[in-house]
């Protein structure tokens, strides 16, 4: 699908589920793509966000890419020898433990300017990252402290998980972030985001399908 076609199909998707045009959000996944396809198979068509799952690609495109005004991402799992390369981001999708947060505030001294954040929820699966959801009223206050501002949940449905399940998931991350005050919902990739605009997804991550 095009990014156009993405685009369509979601605007289709909040009608159907009675939401409001443009309520959600398109975050291009383009780790591990090239410049040329990320300028070719998203940049063509306007300003998205751009989503990245690795640090350091992440600041090398940043810098090659400065003639475009990119609204970048960080999408990965965050290690404490990384953060530094976080300068050019705006939104944080990862964060499950509090000293990645209190690592990007104090980063961020340096920088002039500071990223929001999104807390992960863990999502059942064992081997998987995320604030458990019993410890998410703490963690969010603990981050909160930082100065920092969060301002959502991000949640990955389970790599086997049927759509019913996928659904309950969203859904429960929709009411935690309900509960939380929080507005923003990063639920939903290539192949369960129709479910997640269903549950009340803000932002869609969208890779794979882009770059067919």
């Amino acid at each position: 699908m095009s990014v156009p076609e993405v685009l369509a199909h979601l605007r289709a998707l909040e009608t159907e589920t009675g939401r409001p045009s443009g309520s959600v959000r398109l975050v291009a996944v383009t780790k591990g793509q090239p410049i040329e396809a990320i300028r070719e198979r998203v940049l063509a068509y306007g300003e998205h966000a751009l989503g990245e799952g690795r640090a350091q690609e992440l600041r090398d495109k940043a810098a090659l890419m400065t003639d475009a005004d990119i609204e970048w991402h960080s999408i990965g799992t965050l290690q404490r020898n990384k953060i530094k390369y976080l300068k050019p981001v705006t939104l944080v999708h990862g964060i499950e433990e509090v000293w990645q947060a209190e690592a990007i505030a104090q980063a961020a001294e340096g920088w002039g300017r500071a990223p929001d954040l999104l807390l992960q929820l863990h999502n059942g699966e064992e081997q998987k990252h995320g604030v458990r959801p019993e410890q998410l009223s703490a963690v969010y206050h603990q981050v909160m402290q930082t100065g920092l501002k969060v301002r959502g949940l991000m949640v990955m449905a389970p790599d086997d998980a049927d759509e019913e399940a996928t659904l309950r998931l969203f859904e429960d991350t929709a009411r935690r972030a309900h509960d939380l005050g929080l507005p923003e919902l990063s639920m939903g990739m290539s192949d369960d985001y129709p479910l997640a605009v269903r549950a009340g997804a803000t932002l869609v991550r969208v890779g794979r399908r882009l770059f067919l």
